[in-house]
Protein backbone atom coordinates (compact mmCIF):
# COMPACT_ATOMS: atom_id res chain seq x y z
CA UNK A 1 0.00 0.00 0.00
CA UNK A 2 0.88 3.47 -1.03
CA UNK A 3 2.00 6.20 1.62
CA UNK A 4 1.18 8.49 -1.08
CA UNK A 5 -2.48 10.82 -0.45
CA UNK A 6 -5.27 10.42 -2.99
CA UNK A 7 -4.48 13.04 -5.80
CA UNK A 8 -6.96 14.21 -8.09
CA UNK A 9 -5.09 15.39 -11.34
CA UNK A 10 -7.44 17.47 -13.42
CA UNK A 11 -6.53 19.22 -17.12
CA UNK A 12 -8.91 22.55 -17.93
CA UNK A 13 -9.32 22.22 -21.72
CA UNK A 14 -11.85 23.37 -24.33
CA UNK A 15 -13.45 21.48 -27.16
CA UNK A 16 -12.44 23.53 -29.72
CA UNK A 17 -8.45 23.53 -29.03
CA UNK A 18 -6.89 21.02 -30.70
CA UNK A 19 -4.02 21.32 -28.66
CA UNK A 20 -5.73 19.85 -26.13
CA UNK A 21 -7.28 16.97 -28.17
CA UNK A 22 -3.54 15.85 -28.75
CA UNK A 23 -2.69 16.64 -25.68
CA UNK A 24 -5.07 13.48 -24.07
CA UNK A 25 -3.43 10.51 -24.75
CA UNK A 26 -0.16 12.19 -23.11
CA UNK A 27 -2.46 13.02 -19.90
CA UNK A 28 -3.97 9.78 -19.73
CA UNK A 29 -0.77 8.00 -20.21
CA UNK A 30 1.02 10.48 -17.14
CA UNK A 31 -2.14 9.12 -14.81
CA UNK A 32 -1.58 5.65 -15.75
CA UNK A 33 1.94 5.81 -14.56
CA UNK A 34 0.91 7.55 -11.24
CA UNK A 35 -1.62 4.40 -10.77
CA UNK A 36 1.33 1.30 -11.91
CA UNK A 37 2.82 3.70 -8.82
CA UNK A 38 0.67 2.84 -6.50
CA UNK A 39 -1.30 6.07 -6.25
CA UNK A 40 -4.65 6.30 -6.16
CA UNK A 41 -5.72 8.81 -8.43
CA UNK A 42 -8.69 10.44 -10.16
CA UNK A 43 -8.58 11.88 -13.41
CA UNK A 44 -10.49 14.88 -14.74
CA UNK A 45 -10.93 16.29 -18.13
CA UNK A 46 -12.86 19.24 -18.03
CA UNK A 47 -14.27 21.78 -20.82
CA UNK A 48 -14.18 25.00 -19.06
CA UNK A 49 -16.95 26.02 -21.35
CA UNK A 50 -19.25 23.10 -20.84
CA UNK A 51 -18.53 23.33 -16.83
CA UNK A 52 -18.13 26.80 -16.57
CA UNK A 53 -19.98 26.45 -12.72
CA UNK A 54 -17.10 24.22 -11.80
CA UNK A 55 -14.44 26.35 -12.85
CA UNK A 56 -16.12 29.41 -11.27
CA UNK A 57 -13.84 32.83 -10.77
CA UNK A 58 -10.55 30.91 -11.92
CA UNK A 59 -9.24 32.26 -14.80
CA UNK A 60 -7.92 29.83 -17.60
CA UNK A 61 -5.69 31.56 -19.84
CA UNK A 62 -4.33 28.97 -21.20
CA UNK A 63 -4.24 25.60 -22.56
CA UNK A 64 -3.32 22.74 -21.40
CA UNK A 65 -4.13 24.22 -17.37
CA UNK A 66 -3.26 21.64 -15.04
CA UNK A 67 -4.50 21.44 -11.35
CA UNK A 68 -3.50 18.50 -8.73
CA UNK A 69 -4.78 18.37 -5.33
CA UNK A 70 -5.32 15.78 -3.00
CA UNK A 71 -7.57 16.11 -0.15
CA UNK A 72 -6.03 18.87 2.11
CA UNK A 73 -4.31 20.95 -0.13
CA UNK A 74 -3.54 22.24 -3.59
CA UNK A 75 0.00 21.25 -4.99
CA UNK A 76 -0.12 22.75 -8.32
CA UNK A 77 -2.28 25.00 -10.57
CA UNK A 78 -1.30 26.65 -13.66
CA UNK A 79 -0.59 25.99 -17.48
CA UNK A 80 1.52 23.44 -18.74
CA UNK A 81 3.97 23.55 -21.95
CA UNK A 82 1.94 20.09 -23.52
CA UNK A 83 4.51 17.93 -23.79
CA UNK A 84 4.25 14.33 -22.17
CA UNK A 85 7.42 14.52 -20.24
CA UNK A 86 6.46 18.00 -19.14
CA UNK A 87 3.62 16.22 -17.46
CA UNK A 88 5.10 13.47 -16.12
CA UNK A 89 7.77 15.56 -14.36
CA UNK A 90 5.64 17.59 -13.36
CA UNK A 91 3.62 15.18 -11.47
CA UNK A 92 6.49 13.33 -10.02
CA UNK A 93 7.68 16.02 -8.38
CA UNK A 94 4.01 17.21 -7.16
CA UNK A 95 2.61 13.88 -6.46
CA UNK A 96 5.83 11.21 -5.54
CA UNK A 97 7.93 13.57 -4.48
CA UNK A 98 5.85 15.83 -2.82
CA UNK A 99 7.79 17.39 0.25
CA UNK A 100 7.66 21.37 -1.07
CA UNK A 101 6.18 23.83 0.68
CA UNK A 102 1.96 24.32 0.23
CA UNK A 103 0.77 26.43 -2.42
CA UNK A 104 -1.06 29.55 -1.63
CA UNK A 105 -4.56 29.16 -2.90
CA UNK A 106 -6.74 31.67 -3.59
CA UNK A 107 -10.56 31.43 -2.79
CA UNK A 108 -11.22 30.98 -6.54
CA UNK A 109 -8.23 28.08 -6.58
CA UNK A 110 -9.96 26.25 -3.21
CA UNK A 111 -13.13 26.36 -4.66
CA UNK A 112 -12.35 24.90 -8.11
CA UNK A 113 -10.51 21.98 -6.16
CA UNK A 114 -13.10 21.66 -4.01
CA UNK A 115 -15.66 21.33 -7.24
CA UNK A 116 -12.87 18.74 -8.64
CA UNK A 117 -13.21 16.74 -5.60
CA UNK A 118 -16.60 16.13 -5.58
CA UNK A 119 -16.37 15.16 -9.20
CA UNK A 120 -16.25 11.50 -10.36
CA UNK A 121 -13.26 10.59 -12.47
CA UNK A 122 -13.70 10.66 -16.23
Amino acid sequence: MSSVPAVHVACLCAAWCRTCDEYRPAFDAAVNELRRAGVAVTAHWIDIEDEADLIGDYDVETFPTLLVADAQRVHFIGPLTPQAETLRRLLRATVLDASGAPLQATPAIDALAAGIRRRTGD
